[in-house]
């Protein structure tokens, strides 16, 4: 989430995908455009239903943000609870592999039993989605999970939403009908600013900044948004949930078997430990689910403009669940230029769903 994170990956976020810009935690795909009017045409054939009520929509689109957002002080109070210690890398690739297999796992049977699905595939499919989940989950939370444990929750969820700018960069280049706008570059220009901001000190004198932790944070973004761009391709021939299970799965697999051959375990498990980790792995899967949900009845842009809510709960859930501060000026300053610039990124599809293109 993404966390797409944890804009996961699922994108972490279908909004994000289906726009071109690819967004975590653990973020929802959406289907192939081959032009901007079979789009728009789509868009307008939402069905109707009490989830494109706006205040139901904006209710739920809330509460996906705050699982995702929710993921950063989750991750370090699970670090704490399975006695992970700082410098242990290998654990934490165990944890976090032991998360995303449970909720694959979770994802893929809510496919095939809640929907009635099958999980069949052509082998080239099912290499298609392996190689992704090595990538989008595997490689993206190997940088993930070591940058939260080194910089704080209220930093690392300012400093997530990179993926938001990363992607809509990247869409310009790769994508026709996704040109950079007047909104997006302001919107990018003041995220970048606010992800500078927030690594100073309060005196704004001082910078601070780890490789391995704000550092690592920026890394996954920057994988994450890459990788979007080939999940998008898949969901032209394969299901957005089978895309997402599968990659969940297979990523938690990689990472565990890999944590595990670096000789990290994670064998602590207590009543609190172990529902850290079903949180975890629940709050995926279940953000996941929801924002598909709202997706289905309404347009991309009416449900995609909620995303700049994640770093705020990121922020909020990490100071009052870990004490962090976050009333310094200068985070109040990052958090809403993040905040700001991630709006406008996403108000220019709401307008563009609406017909008319306000930059």
């Amino acid at each position: 989430m993404i966390e797409r994170t944890e804009r996961t990956v699922t994108i972490e976020s279908s909004a994000k995908v289906e726009s071109s810009t690819g967004k975590a935690a653990n973020i929802p795909l959406a289907n192939e455009r081959t032009d901007a009017a079979n789009a728009d045409h789509r868009e307008l054939e939402q069905p109707r239903s009490r989830f494109s009520d706006p205040i139901i929509v904006m209710l739920i689109a809330a509460l996906c943000c705050l699982l995702w957002g929710s993921a950063y002080p989750s991750i370090k109070l699970g670090y704490v609870a399975f006695h992970i210690l700082p410098a242990d890398i290998a654990s934490k690739y165990v944890f976090a592999g032991y998360r995303f297999s449970l909720a694959g796992i979770l994802l893929l049977l809510l496919y095939r039993v809640g929907f009635r699905r099958r999980l069949k595939l052509s082998g080239r499919e099912w290499a298609s989605l392996s190689i992704l989940g090595v990538l989008q989950t595997g490689l993206q939370y190997m940088f993930f999970y070591v940058g939260v444990a080194n910089t704080t929750g209220v930093k690392g969820s300012i400093m997530n939403a990179t993926t938001t700018f990363f992607s809509v960069v990247l869409a310009h280049f790769i994508y026709k009908n996704d040109k950079l706008s007047r909104n997006k570059v302001i919107g990018c220009v003041l995220g970048f600013i606010g992800v500078i901001i927030v690594n100073f000190h309060a005196d704004l004198l001082t910078f601070s900044f780890s490789f391995t932790g704000e550092g690592f944070i920026i890394m996954a973004a920057l994988v994450f948004s890459i990788t979007a761009i080939y999940a998008k391709r898949l969901t032209a021939a394969i299901d957005v949930m089978m895309i997402t299970g599968v990659s969940l799965l297979v990523g938690g697999l990689v990472l565990t078997l890999l944590g595990l051959s670096l000789g990290g375990r994670v064998t602590h498990f207590t009543w609190e430990s172990t529902m850290n980790l079903v949180y975890l792995a629940l709050l995926s899967s279940v953000a996941f689910c929801l924002w598909n949900v709202l997706l289905k009845y309404n347009k991309v842009g009416k449900v995609s403009v909620y995303n700049f809510l994640i770093p705020i709960f990121g922020a909020l859930l990490s100071a009052l669940f870990l004490g962090e501060t976050i009333w310094e000026m200068k985070n109040l300053v990052a958090l809403v230029l993040v905040s700001v610039g991630i709006y406008l990124v996403n108000r220019v599809r709401i307008d563009r769903s609406l017909g008319t293109l306000r930059e």
